[in-house]
């Protein structure tokens, strides 16, 4: 086949691994699509830990409908696995099969398997092409990319803001900057996130839940199945309220503190509620470390994280230099001069900007949805290789 042939059939394979997006957590999004005679004979794509993955549902859906494996090529826009997990391995079930090619967009991330089952497919006599469209595979999977290399999660800052960048006026009013449809938006980027971080002057501010709420006639997302992220509030001195909405169901919450700051009848008052407290230390600033923090969050699975919060916790992820995305939301008004900023950042001189690419522009109903990547990140964050809303 030709390569023009192999980033065709790719980009099927990466189309179907977007439809696993809200559901995959903790494992990455893979596609897998099998043809034999340039025809298309059995496609899959993983929909969720512990159940299938790709290469197994795609050889599953060309045997259902009666076709035969043996000899055909496997596009997979991840190298298939070669370890036991909850599933057997992805490697064994092709070489079984008898294809005869295996096209893979990326190898695993993980250091630790990367490149075996590439290896285990080779020796088994068949051919190997790739890495094929890298950067959009890559695209689909940032979160469980960094995790695996650098042990932190990917990091996406949301904000919502007036034409003249502002997020709230000067009381703290801010219901509602933005149209329907642009908060619609939102809702689905938090079904895609493992996490929501947010500051303890929100919560005390606002009581929010930050929950996924999707209606049931949603064309994108199943609000059947969706799922819930994890809660997690950076606390320094843990003055939460036991009560606040964000905490519950406990199981899908946590606060970060840090531990000499925080009152032992408080902690007590918190964890017979079921509340976990995580601890980090103290960082330069005199708050909680955020970096141990998401390193935790990357030690427990977290792949994707969605910051929602104030312009001042937003500001110091920022100057730490975690941020890895900034999605702003541009509404049609002006709020004003005494409303409340995007970031609270301590610059003096513009050699201290901070600088950021456009790497996306789209109109959300009477907004505009923007996506920046902070220029201090040293790979270029490559948007994926076709519009999600053209499915």
């Amino acid at each position: 086949m030709t390569l023009y042939n192999h980033e065709y059939w790719m980009a099927k394979a990466i189309q179907l691994a977007q439809k696993g997006r809200y559901t995959t957590h903790p494992n990455p999004r893979v596609g897998c699509v099998l043809v034999k005679g340039d025809q298309l004979i059995g496609q899959g794509f993983h929909l969720k830990a512990g159940e299938a993955h790709a290469e197994v549902n795609a050889l599953n859906d060309a045997k259902k409908n009666s076709q035969d494996v043996k000899g055909a090529t496997a596009y997979v826009t991840l190298e298939p696995c070669s370890h036991q997990g909850k599933t057997p391995p992805c490697a064994d079930a092709l070489i079984k099969a008898g294809v005869a090619c295996v096209v893979f967009g990326m190898q695993d991330p993980n250091p630790e398997v990367s490149g075996r089952g590439l290896a285990k497919i080779k020796k088994a006599g068949i051919e190997v092409i790739g890495p094929i469209q890298e950067l959009e595979c890559e695209a689909l999977n940032h979160g469980f990319i960094k995790r695996m290399t650098e042990g932190l999660p990917y990091i996406r800052v949301k904000l919502a803001m007036s034409l003249d960048g502002r997020t709230a006026m000067e009381s703290g009013e801010s219901q509602w900057i933005t149209g329907p449809e642009a908060r619609l938006d939102v809702q689905r980027l938090r079904a895609q996130s493992d996490a929501i971080v947010t500051g303890i002057g929100s919560v005390l501010a606002d009581n929010p839940s930050m929950t996924v709420r999707i209606d049931s006639d949603d064309q994108e997302v199943d609000s059947k199945t969706v799922r819930q992220p994890l809660r997690v509030v950076m606390d320094t001195a843990l003055s939460i309220v036991p009560d606040a909405k964000i905490l519950y169901p406990t199981s899908q919450a946590c606060v970060f503190s840090v531990e000499e700051d925080i009152e032992a009848e408080h902690l007590n008052v918190l964890n017979k509620k079921g509340v976990k407290v995580r601890f980090s230390p103290r960082g330069d600033d005199g708050r909680l470390d955020l970096l141990d923090a998401m390193e935790q969050l990357a030690d427990a699975g977290i792949n994707d994280v969605l910051l929602e919060t104030g312009s001042a916790l937003a500001g110091s992820f920022l100057q730490a230099g975690l941020v890895d995305e900034i999605t702003v939301y541009m509404a049609p008004k002006l709020l004003g001069s005494s409303a409340r900023p995007l970031f609270q950042l301590p610059l003096e001189a513009m050699d201290e900007a901070v600088e950021l690419t456009l790497k996306s522009v789209r109109q959300v109903g009477q907004d505009l949805r923007l996506v920046y990547q902070p220029t201090y990140l040293e790979e270029d964050f490559e948007e994926d290789g076709f519009d999600e809303d053209e499915e």
